[in-house]
């Protein structure tokens, strides 16, 4: 697999299509999909470096025919992306509504959160008041 082949396969996974599926129209009304969508990867090769442990051994590398000794090395690499669905468009003739959609997931982490936040700010202001 190249490189462009690799693109487009991650441009396809990591795409509002994943989360909401293409735009479509029904009965004159043309629904269009919003989703928030963020990706990262990164990749690497380098020395293999020999792991600490109770025994103290060499790693073995393989002689190049020119009989030169060759460190070991090793790649990686690794992808990740999240899609989150935003909400829609609804084009109606000539008006066009927005319908966010609605992750009571989301929302209830974001309180908690906040609370927690709160919580910890009282905390400390009673622990700097008793000093």
């Amino acid at each position: 697999m190249n490189t462009r082949e690799l693109l487009d396969r991650i441009a396809e996974n990591v795409s509002v299509r994943r989360s909401f599926g293409a735009a479509y129209e029904r009965e004159g009304v043309l629904i269009i999909p919003v989703a928030f969508v963020v990706g990262g990867g990164g990749g690497g090769e380098g020395p293999v470096k020999p792991q600490a442990t109770g025994h103290s051994r060499a790693i073995e590398t393989a002689e190049p025919a020119n009989g030169a000794s060759q460190q070991p090395t090793g790649t990686g690499g690794g992808f990740g992306g999240l899609v989150m669905p935003m909400g829609v468009y609804v084009v109606k003739g000539d008006q066009v509504r927005w319908v966010p959609a609605f992750d009571t997931t989301l929302i209830a982490l974001a309180s908690l959160s906040v609370m927690r936040v709160l919580v910890g700010l009282l905390k400390n202001g009673r622990r700097r008041n008793r000093a």
